[in-house]
């Protein structure tokens, strides 16, 4: 199978930043994407962008999240000869992405540094000997060289908060035959699914409601806020799953459905009838419980703002990091979720 569309798209979506709270060029993408899909689609108040696919009983409804924020930093302090101190935004290591080029998303323009950590020739005067024996880098120790002056800086609109993320310089994904690696799969291969869904789906049986989620990185915000002003039977949130020796999962093109994470249980129920869907129409599908993870489903479901919630997702190595996922694992998601939501 040609997955040449699927990774031309995942491309484009991953080649606009999208920090947690800085999400505007994402949004613009995903608006015109939706517009050309010619389906009903808004933005609301906490920075969702929703899809709406009315269903042939539209007093019933469900939701699907992917989440449209990525993980990175946020200016902390500005120095004198123009290095920026960083702090995490979301799950982030320096040493994840290593030195490079970094994009400082000022409020009036885009100004690309260096993530730095120092140089290697040094003794044990130097703090950064450590890191070559026994400490790793942290943000604390890192920072982003920009060569420009405070001045500059000010006039690019960079200040304490503006956001930093791996720069496009180094952003576009690499394909490894039918697998694809790039920062940032953990959100903007499953926009791509949602995407697919919104192409696909005409009148199911009960409307389904498809939201690219705000901030999820920073505590679901989004999700909970979409989640607490809309009545909904069940939230299936779209995700990466983590490859490691801890969790029996299989790499390759089959999807994972959760039983648990970091956040608790999800709806068993739910998680069989997506099982069903899938069975039904020969797609594979594997279950896992993991820990040091949670999604727009698990952490809406224990805040009590849906009954049932379920998180399907497909195996990733390198997660937060420079991911690699089968492209077949994201098409069979998007098929399993079609095939769902015309089977309710």
């Amino acid at each position: 199978m040609s997955y040449d569309a699927l990774f031309t798209k995942i491309s484009d979506l991953v080649m606009c930043h999208s920090p947690s709270g800085a999400e505007d060029e994402i949004n613009q993408h995903l608006m015109a994407d939706l517009a050309n899909l010619g389906v009903e689609h808004w933005r609301d108040e906490a920075d969702n962008v929703i899809a709406k696919i009315p269903g042939r009983d539209d007093s019933r409804a469900i939701a699907i999240t992917a989440h449209k924020d990525e993980i990175g930093t946020l200016v902390k302090s500005i120095y004198a000869d123009g290095r920026v101190s960083v702090r995490k935004l979301g799950g982030s290591f320096p040493w994840v992405y290593g030195e490079g080029v970094m994009d400082l998303l000022g409020d009036q323009h885009t100004i690309s540094g260096v993530l730095s950590f120092g140089s290697r020739h040094v003794s044990h005067e130097s703090p950064q000997k450590a890191q070559q024996e026994s400490q790793p880098v942290t943000w604390e120790t890192a920072w982003v060289e920009t060569k420009r002056s405070p001045q500059e800086l000010a006039a690019a609109g960079i200040r304490p908060g503006t956001r930093v993320v791996v720069g496009k310089h180094r952003k576009q994904p690499f394909r490894l035959g039918d697998h694809i690696a790039s920062y940032t799969l953990d959100n903007k291969a499953s926009l791509a699914i949602l995407l697919m869904l919104a192409e696909r789906l005409q009148q199911p049986p009960v409307t389904v409601y498809l939201v690219a989620s705000a901030k999820e990185e920073v505590g679901a915000v989004g999700a909970l806020y979409f989640s607490q002003r809309h009545r909904l039977e069940a939230l299936i949130a779209l995700e990466i799953c983590p490859l490691a020796a801890e969790y029996s999962i299989q790499p390759g093109e089959v999807p994972v459905l959760l039983s648990q994470d970091g956040y608790g249980l999800y709806d068993e129920g739910l998680n069989a009838e997506l099982s069903r869907a899938a069975t039904a129409h020969d797609l594979p599908i594997q279950m896992a419980v993991i820990s040091g993870f949670g999604s727009d489903g698990s952490i809406a479901m224990k805040f009590g703002h849906v009954s049932r919630a379920a998180c399907l997702s497909f195996p990733t190595h390198n997660t937060h990091g420079y991911e690699i996922a089968h492209l077949g694992a994201i098409a069979h998601c998007a098929a399993i979720l079609e095939h769902y939501c015309n089977d309710l």
